[in-house]
């Protein structure tokens, strides 16, 4: 494909971006002070026409991580006024009507090994601050515009998606939500830019002290070649500017926002291959449209409590992760699956290997992926990207079936896109735009797979582009040794130093053995057992033939199991071609696997 853009190698302090049009009401100013990292200042001057209002700490709807727990030295001026927490995540203040100076110090809590992507952290080379960890927003006022000022080591650049101002560092937000959902990496930053659909993208490094250098250009053109890819699929980009945040030494995952994404992308794996991180960078970029902009009809704008369960998350996320492999072969980027085939084969054989898609619906399985506990579907986990993806893909079947090859899943998402209800989409929603690109009726779809729980019925989907699937078990082989079965993990509830056990199938030795979701798990073979990684280390040394006495907690009482450790079986399957296909099947199987 063309390449359109110039790499600029090098630092750049702030977004090119339009000037904020409205004199904001809410001004903040967040400081970082290299002497001490174990936290930021944040100080917020608004004007209130009453004697009384309220700040709260936002939560996230996917990771809401609680960070009213680390508000500290909460005051306001002019002295004498009043500070009441009415709430976990809100503080109440009366003071004269007119200006009024908040301020707050974040404390950060340890850190994490390894670090997820979209959680905050500061060293004396920068961090990722802002967003729902750091700012708190005005009840009633969410729809004001604000300023965000920046106070951090003047050798360090900024990068977010926030709109810039005249004063590099001073940027605009529309209003509370764009405040919250606008990440901020500040530091010593490498930075390239581009332009694809007429918009300016702007992908952001950074680097740990003892970085491996890496192919940047391999790195950025497959960024490019991947949002070249989306902008096509959708027709337009629902933004005027993008920021890919990347960050050296988090974990490979990522958060998505309306115009940015936060990432880890670990200096090392890059070195060895620039793309390491790329399917993971299309998934969360494919979220920009699909579940930021064609959003969860339960998804509320900016708010303190917990987000409540969304029942479309199958679509939201599964569609992202069909759209992610497709998206990357359009682009003719590198991929572990090396086919549509090899990559269908295999997700048959995850989704036939775990007993939850046979007795939970997809909704049922969306409504426990965001804000809950581990657990949930008691002895059973599930992915609703699995689910997800695996109804993507023979709605696709269907929808090219019908319309005898002339559209596909990619004019259902167009669809959404252009058309999508301003409060929110839901599986109705979803169920109809399928039917009037098909011209089809799909209810039966619908009710036997997303409302409804049972196996799907591949052959019957695979039928229309003329291949079949079969598939057989047989042991569970890793390294060309038989696996053990280690169907099970650990959790620390927040603020909890005891772990509680997961298990995944009910049929596992750990099942088997008398071992339910959410035991505390009390020790293991008479050594106390606190922590998940304490937990995961001594799972690792079992070798099938094994014995572990395990002891757990209930609520009524203790109770102990002895578990001799075994493999399991794995079902291995494969796609083929069905030699009875007609013209017109064979015609949709080549169109289909060329994507």
């Amino acid at each position: 494909m063309k390449t359109s853009f110039a790499l600029l190698l090098g630092c750049f302090a702030v977004p090119i971006s339009e000037h904020p049009a409205v004199k904001p009401a809410i001004q903040y100013t967040l400081r970082v002070d290299t002497a001490d990292l174990s936290g930021w200042d944040v100080e917020i001057r608004l004007r209130s026409a009453a004697d009384t209002f309220r700040l709260a700490m936002a939560a996230h709807p996917e990771y809401d991580d609680r960070y009213w727990r680390y508000v500290r030295d909460f005051r306001v001026e002019p002295g004498g006024a009043t500070i009441t927490r009415v709430d976990s995540a809100v503080w109440q203040v009366i003071a004269p009507p007119g200006a009024v100076v908040v301020r707050y110090r974040i404390a950060l809590p340890p850190a994490e090994r390894p670090r997820g992507a979209w959680r905050p952290f500061l060293t004396p080379t920068g961090g990722l601050v802002g967003g729902p960890h750091a700012f708190m927003y005005q009840l009633g006022a969410e729809r004001q515009p604000v300023l965000v000022t920046l106070d951090v080591p003047t050798q360090w650049q900024i990068a977010t998606g926030l709109a810039s101002t005249n004063d590099p560092r001073t940027f605009a937000a529309a209003n509370a939500d764009a405040l919250e959902d606008s990440p901020i990496l500040v530091g010593r930053l490498r930075q390239w830019r581009f332009m694809e659909g007429g918009a300016s993208h702007r992908v952001v490094y950074w680097s740990l002290p003892e970085a491996v250098p890496f192919d940047t250009i391999a790195f950025v053109s497959s960024i490019h070649r991947i949002v070249a890819q989306a902008i096509a699929l959708f027709g337009h980009p629902p933004y005027r500017q993008y920021t890919f945040l990347f960050q050296d030494g988090a974990y490979q995952g990522g958060l998505e926002h309306r115009n940015s994404v936060t990432l880890g992308a670990s200096s090392a794996e890059l070195a060895r291959d620039p793309n390491a991180t790329i399917q993971e960078t299309a998934h969360e970029f494919v979220h920009t449209w699909n579940l930021m902009t064609i959003r969860p009809v339960e998804y509320r704008g900016v708010d303190y409590r917990t987000q409540p369960p969304v029942s479309s998350l199958w679509f939201s996320e599964g569609l992202t992760m069909f759209y992610a492999d497709l998206l990357l072969r359009r682009a003719g980027l590198p991929l572990s699956d090396s086919t549509r085939v090899t990559h269908l084969e295999r997700l048959i054989g995850r989704y036939l290997g775990n007993p939850a898609y046979a007795r939970f619906s997809a909704e049922a399985v969306s409504r426990v992926a965001y804000n809950a506990e581990p657990g949930a579907l008691g002895d059973y986990s599930a992915s609703t990207h699995l689910q997800g993806e695996l109804l993507g893909t023979m709605l696709d079947l269907v929808v090219r079936d019908a319309t005898q090859g002339r559209r596909s899943m990619d004019d259902v998402m167009r669809l959404l896109f252009d058309r999508a209800p301003a409060g929110g989409i839901d599986a109705s929603n979803i169920e109809r735009a399928v039917e009037t690109v098909c011209a089809c009726d799909v209810t039966p779809f619908f009710d036997a797979h997303v409302r409804g729980a049972g196996l799907i019925d591949f052959n019957r989907y695979l039928t229309l582009i003329g291949m079949k699937a079969g598939w057989s078990y047989a042991p569970a082989v890793r390294n060309d040794e038989p696996e053990p079965d280690l169907r099970i993990y650990g959790w620390q509830p927040p603020g909890d130093s005891g772990v509680k056990l997961v298990i995944t199938d009910p049929l596992s030795i750990w099942g088997r053995a008398g071992l339910h979701s959410r035991d505390r798990l009390t020790r293991m073979d008479g050594v106390r057992v606190a922590t998940w990684l304490e937990l995961r280390a001594r799972l690792q040394r079992l070798r099938i033939g094994d014995t572990t006495r395990v002891e757990v907690q209930r609520p009524d009482g203790p109770f102990e199991a002895i578990v001799i450790v075994t493999g399991f079986q794995r079902p291995a399957v494969r796609v083929e071609q069905d030699p009875n296909a007609t013209a017109a099947q064979r015609r949709l199987r080549e169109t289909w696997r060329a994507g």
